[in-house]
């Protein structure tokens, strides 16, 4: 096989391969939701809307993000993004929400981000924060349904629940829920020492009887070291005195 054939099967090679990669990219891509850390169920978390532009000649404009109605959350807010207005929707709840006391009767339906001066270009990806809690403890997940609009007037629809393993088409966002720590808003540690403010001093107290331990440890070491030495040097003394006492004994002997 020639050297020119061999050039132009890679090159044939690489472009079917860049050609896969085309087709496979755009299919990849959608609009998802993920914690900033983790969204602990009953808890409150930090959610970021990723927004990937799947169009190679139009730039996306808007974002509408719908919040689930069978677990509305009391608390929705969206952190401000440079080049977007944004706009918070909320409606009436059938059944009214208590939190820390109060009754909630209306929640967020709707966050809808549109561009004011900025978009994203193809190649690029947006992220929209949003801070909401609380999460509610008895869904293992939460779907949002989210449109995409772009500068074009395509829209596209996220909206599509998943079902078994399959992923469909145009999938919604869906947030997993971990398990419920025993304070929401921290760790089970940071409250376990709020609640005990003998903690502190029992901990004092443990480390002041390490160190007084350690003292007294390194105390016995230092005198046993002495001890040691001080043997050792009588030991090599009483040695030289007995090669000394021998020689002289000898000395006599051969006089």
């Amino acid at each position: 096989m020639s050297a020119t054939n061999v050039s132009r099967i890679a090159i044939a090679a690489g472009v079917a391969a860049s050609t896969v990669l085309l087709l496979a990219g755009p299919a990849a891509a959608h609009v998802s939701v993920q914690p900033q850390g983790e969204a602990a169920k009953g808890g409150y978390a930090t959610l970021n809307f990723k927004v990937p532009n799947e169009r190679d000649q139009a730039s996306t404009v808007k974002l509408e993000v719908n919040f689930p109605a069978d677990h509305p959350l009391s608390s929705v807010t969206p952190e401000a993004v440079p080049g977007w207005k944004i706009a918070i929707t909320k409606g009436k709840l059938d059944k009214p929400l208590e939190v820390h006391g109060r009754k909630i009767t209306e929640a967020v339906t709707k966050v809808t981000w549109t561009a004011d001066g900025s978009k994203i270009a193809p190649g690029y990806f947006q992220q929209f924060p949003v801070s909401v809690g609380q999460l509610p403890e008895d869904a293992d997940q939460l779907v949002f349904k989210a449109i995409q609009t772009y500068d074009n007037k395509e829209v596209v629809r996220w909206i599509e629940e998943p079902k078994g393993d399959e992923e469909p088409d145009s999938p919604a966002p869906v947030l997993k829920l971990t398990a419920a720590t025993e304070d929401h808003h921290g760790g089970a540690a940071d409250k376990a020492g709020d609640d005990d403010p003998k903690g502190d001093h029992q901990a004092d107290d443990q480390a002041a009887s390490a160190e007084g331990d350690t003292k007294e440890t390194h105390a016995a070491s230092s005198s046993s070291d002495t001890t040691a030495r001080t043997l050792g040097i009588i030991g090599i003394l009483v040695g030289i005195a007995g090669v000394a006492f021998g020689v002289l004994a000898g000395r006599r002997r051969t006089a």
